[in-house]
C-alpha cells in the first residue's frame, strides 16, 4: 500500500480523535505522523497521535467522549496505564487502528495547542501543531524516523521560525541532560537551496 493510500486508510479514526479532541474543548492536536503527512509529505504510519491538555482527573470523561467515537481501550488496565504513563492507549473500533492520547502539561505542549492550526483532512477540519511545534516534537523523540521527518518539514516549509525551534530544543536539551540534541538538530533545519514555504 503506497503511503498516500495509507493515510486515507486513516480518515476513520483520525475523525474520531478530532471528534474527542473537539468534545475536550479543542484542548488538544493530532501529531505523528498524520501530522507530517498533513504538514509535509505523505508518508506510511500504522496509528493516530495526539496530545490532549488534561489532568488524571480528565480521564473517565474522555474515556467515556472516546467510547462514544468508537475509540476503546486496547488493553484491559488503560486508566490506571493512563495515570501513571500519561498515555491513553485506545484502538478505533471499526478500523482496528491503534490510537495514542498524550495527556499533555508541559508549557510547551500548552503552547503548541495554543498556536495549533486548523488543516482539511478527508473532508473535514482536523487541528494540528505548527510546522515549528511539529519540529521540536520530533527533535524531542529523535528516532530515526522523526529526523527523517523534520528533513521533510523543512523541506515544505523552508521561511520556519527557527528561533523559536532553537529555543524550545536547548530547553528539552536541558531538561532532557542531553546537551547534544541541538547541535544534531541544527543541521536538519537549513532550508533547502531555491526552495519556497507551501504555507
Amino acid at each position: 500500500m503506497s503511503a498516500g493510500r495509507e493515510v486515507h486508510a486513516l480518515v476513520g479514526p483520525v475523525r474520531a480523535v478530532q471528534r474527542l479532541l473537539e468534545r475536550a474543548g479543542n484542548r488538544g492536536v493530532i501529531i505523528g505522523g498524520v501530522a507530517v503527512s498533513l504538514l509535509a509529505r505523505p508518508r506510511l504510519t500504522a496509528d493516530v497521535d495526539a496530545v490532549l491538555l488534561a489532568s488524571a482527573e480528565d480521564l473517565p470523561q474522555i474515556l467515556g467522549w472516546a467510547s462514544e467515537e468508537g475509540l476503546l481501550p486496547r488493553i484491559p488496565d488503560a486508566l490506571d496505564f493512563a495515570r501513571t504513563h500519561r498515555v491513553l492507549l485506545l484502538r478505533h473500533q471499526e478500523s482496528e487502528i491503534s490510537v495514542d492520547i498524550s495527556l499533555g502539561i508541559l508549557p510547551f505542549e500548552m503552547e503548541m495547542v495554543e498556536r495549533s492550526q486548523v488543516h482539511e483532512f478527508g473532508g473535514f477540519a482536523v487541528r494540528l501543531p505548527t510546522p515549528e511545534d511539529l519540529i521540536i516534537l520530533k527533535a524531542v523523540a529523535h528516532r530515526p524516523v522523526d529526523l527523517a521527518d523534520i528533513r521533510a518539514i523543512v523541506q515544505s516549509h523552508p521561511t520556519l521560525d527557527r528561533a523559536r525551534i532553537q529555543r524550545w530544543v536547548k530547553a528539552f536539551a536541558e531538561a532532557l541532560e542531553m546537551p547534544e540534541l541541538w547541535e544534531e538538530i541544527e543541521p536538519l533545519l537549513e532550508p533547502p537551496s531555491g526552495g519556497r514555504d507551501e504555507r
